[in-house]
């Protein structure tokens, strides 16, 4: 893979506010403070590569957390 500047900007761009659509591989990219919060709320499976292409809210549905529990998982992200 070529690295551009154009390329090279997108990767180290700060990580926007974290939604349901946030993808784990650009939250612990960008953020990898986080697998702390994400392994406490049992999303151990965050180093499996097919993880990362998956949505935050993907992955707690996977592992069976409510919307509920989703939003306050996606509020504590946000918070640090």
């Amino acid at each position: 893979m070529k690295i551009t500047k154009k390329s090279k900007s997108k990767i180290f761009a700060p990580l926007r506010k974290i939604s349901k659509e946030t993808r784990m591989s650009e939250i612990l990219m960008k953020k990898p403070e986080a697998a702390r919060l994400l392994v406490d709320a049992g999303m151990h499976c965050i180093g499996c590569p097919m993880a990362m292409q998956e949505t935050i809210e993907q992955g707690c549905l996977s592992h069976g957390m409510t919307e509920k529990q989703i939003d306050k998982l996606i509020k504590e992200l946000n918070k640090k």
